[in-house]
Order: structure tokens, then sequence, then C-alpha cells
């Protein structure tokens, strides 16, 4: 079953291809990236076993400084994050919040309605570029 709110995408790459070239596109598009966390390497350190799970938090403060403005609760869904992970079949998928459902999800008004599909088309944008064969 699909999280409510979380939109996951198919790979034609594994996961650590995916991540680079999602993480590229990110940059190339001036968007910071604030951190990437490989979840696999610390359950590996940790002696457990993990599957390929990787998480890249980025983002743009012109971006998102609007959508605190107008609802500062909203900043404990931003920066945004894009989950890379491998299943046990070992298809690669790539998930990440849709900024639409975050908007229903913290209130915020039409004001923001411009910001929210922006950041949602440039979203499927970066995700297509790193998961497209």
């Amino acid at each position: 079953m699909a999280a409510e709110g979380l939109i996951t995408i198919s790979s034609s790459h594994g996961p650590e291809v995916t991540m680079n070239r999602f993480g590229a596109e990110v940059r190339g598009r001036g968007m910071t990236v604030f951190a990437n966390i490989d979840h696999g390497a610390a359950a590996a350190a940790a002696n457990c076993s993990l599957r390929p799970t990787d998480l890249l938090i980025f983002g743009n403060a012109r971006a998102g400084t609007p959508l605190m403005q107008s609802v500062q609760a909203i900043g404990i869904d931003l920066p945004l994050k894009a989950l890379v992970w491998q299943d046990a079949s070992g298809v690669t998928w790539l998930s990440y919040n849709d900024p639409g459902w975050l908007a229903r999800r913290h209130g915020l008004d039409e004001t923001t309605k411009a910001a929210i599909e922006a950041m949602s088309e440039s979203l499927k944008a970066i995700a297509g570029k790193a998961t497209e064969a």
C-alpha cells in the first residue's frame, strides 16, 4: 500500500546510479544538497542488514522560505527529501513527498499555489532525469 502523499517511481538504473543522477540534477538546477544519508551503510555499520536505501535532503531557500512565511510549521517537511531504495526483487525506486500534498497537510493558501506547482514540476522533471534510461 502506497503512503499518502508519497510519489514513488521505478528506476531504469540501480540505486547508486539513480541517486547520483538525482543529486547531479538537483545541483544542476541550483539547489543545495544539505545531506545525504546512506541508511544501508549505517545499517551495515551497526551489523544489520538493509537493502540499498539512500536519502537526499535538498532544497532552495528562495522556494521554501515563502512557504514557511505562510505556515511556519511546513518547515518540518522542508527542505525536500528523496529516497532511493531497492526492493526485495532488486527493483530500484525513487520516492519523494508530493508538494501538493505537503501544501494540503499544512493548510497553505492560494498565495502559495504557484510556488507549489513550480516545486511539483521541478521534482517531476528531476525524478524523470534520474530514473529514465
